[in-house]
């Protein structure tokens, strides 16, 4: 076997590379385009309500994952979900408008300059959520029980890499870009370097993901048996999960606890770029990357390593109302930072890290109680169901949040968020109540 077989067999080939590549994409959707439409001069209600829109595909993936494993090899979804990720982001690079100076300085222009820009971005999206299934599917059939345990550090790990990478990295560069530059010149630019990265991953897939003779459709038989199997079997796992008890207790858990961070996450990065005349910070879009996009996901990393050590030594029901904490408090970070706008940038930095680390830290309850909910016959569809909820909570609040800033102001605004709190203690005084205080331990 030449050393290049050697390689191809190896899960190092893969594993991390497919996990960098599946986060690029959901961070540009979700994230990225806030910070695109908010250069491009959208106002902050139109860009708030649009970009959450866009995250719908994740909160109704479940409704297609079921025929992931009808139709084709998961091989064959990932590696064209990646072709069709990296065709969208070529067209929407070439597509992207380019409104002019004083409509940007002036915060006025409209969304519907961008409709192809959001069509491009929702077919990135369904794409997306799709190459998630199957990538998610995919690692559990290539790889032995013995190395899914052993390289679920590495998946997450490179995940959270495909977060500083956007959030940071193409961010400081679209920031660094613009001082040379017009910001849409900048911003094409910018897309047009993860596309061409999605592109050179795709090709390096073609070659080096496995082909496992495990990996097969599910179901032997005619597309139509198949379908007819699978909705039945979707229909009652959807049946049992609402038949559980305590569901509706673990729904408003899901929509409501991180509902701070929900109104938060969707203006935090507005408010760092609007001048400081509007209520803003006045950062340019280079500190923005480096202080949220590199140093807050550090931070938020940093956060969720340590829950999960914690949360395993005292268990969920122990952790509970510590996480809940660390959920809601450090919100207060931004309403310090809208009241007093500082100029250092090590202070903001110092802000972000605190919010950032709480919000990682916090949400480490949130999975393991998805994970405790999901216990039973159809966990793995069960989990799924949980996770739509989750994409749920954090798209309505961001509907609303742009259209709530704009008639409050920042400082008022912020406020608010951490007045939600008091829906994060109530759902999570009433989920203490139904734990099982073993659940969590090592």
């Amino acid at each position: 076997m030449s050393a290049l077989d050697a390689m191809k067999k190896s899960p190092w080939a893969w594993v991390s590379t497919l996990y960098f590549i599946e986060g690029i994409p959901y961070f540009l959707v979700n994230e990225i385009s806030v910070i695109l439409f908010k250069k491009m001069g959208v106002p902050n209600g139109q860009m708030a309500l649009f970009t959450s829109l866009i995250y719908l595909p994740w909160v109704i993936k479940p409704l297609w994952s079921p025929f992931v494993d009808i139709i084709k090899k998961k091989r064959w979804w990932i590696t064209m979900m990646q072709l069709v990720m990296a065709i969208t982001l070529i067209m929407l690079t070439i597509t992207l408008p380019s409104p002019g100076e004083e409509m940007i300085m002036a915060g006025t222009t409209p969304m519907s300059l961008f409709t192809i820009t959001l069509i491009f971005f929702i077919i990135t999206a369904f794409a997306s959520a799709t190459h998630d299934i199957a990538a998610d599917g995919f690692y559990m059939l290539a790889l032995s029980q013995k190395n899914q345990s052993a390289f679920v550090g590495v998946r997450s790990t490179f995940y959270r890499l495909a977060n500083i990478f956007g959030n940071g990295v193409l961010v400081w560069m679209a920031g660094y870009l613009e001082t040379k530059m017009s910001i849409p010149q900048a911003w094409k630019i910018t897309m047009a370097i993860a596309s061409a990265i999605l592109c050179l991953f795709y090709l390096y897939h073609i070659f080096f993901i496995p082909r496992p003779d495990s990996d097969r459709p599910s179901i032997d038989g005619s597309f139509k048996a198949n379908s007819s199997v699978v909705l039945k079997e979707f229909g009652r796992t959807i049946a049992t999960y609402f038949t559980k008890p305590g569901v509706w207790l673990a729904i408003a858990f899901m929509l409501l606890y991180r509902l701070p961070e929900a109104f938060l996450l969707k203006m935090c990065k507005p408010f760092m770029l609007d001048p400081m005349g509007k209520g803003g910070l006045g950062m340019t879009t280079q500190e923005v990357g480096l202080a949220y996009g590199t140093i807050g996901v550090a931070a938020l990393l940093a956060g969720g390593i340590l829950g999960g050590v914690f949360s395993s030594k005292v268990g969920l029901k122990k952790a509970l109302w510590w996480m809940a904490a660390c959920m809601t408090l450090p919100c207060l970070t931004f309403v310090y930072l809208s009241l007093e706008l500082p100029a250092n940038f090590y202070v903001i930095c110092a802000s972000i890290v605190v919010e950032q680390f709480g919000y990682g830290f916090g949400f480490t309850a949130y999975m393991l109680y998805m994970m405790y909910f999901s216990e039973g016959e159809f966990k793995t569809s069960h989990y799924a169901i949980c996770t739509a909820f989750m994409s749920l909570s954090m798209m309505i609040p961001g509907m609303f949040a742009g259209f709530l800033q704009e008639s409050m102001g920042y400082a008022a605004f912020f406020w608010l968020a951490f007045a939600c709190s008091v829906a994060t203690i109530a759902v999570t005084y009433l989920a203490d109540c139904r734990i099982d205080p073993d659940y969590g331990h090592k």
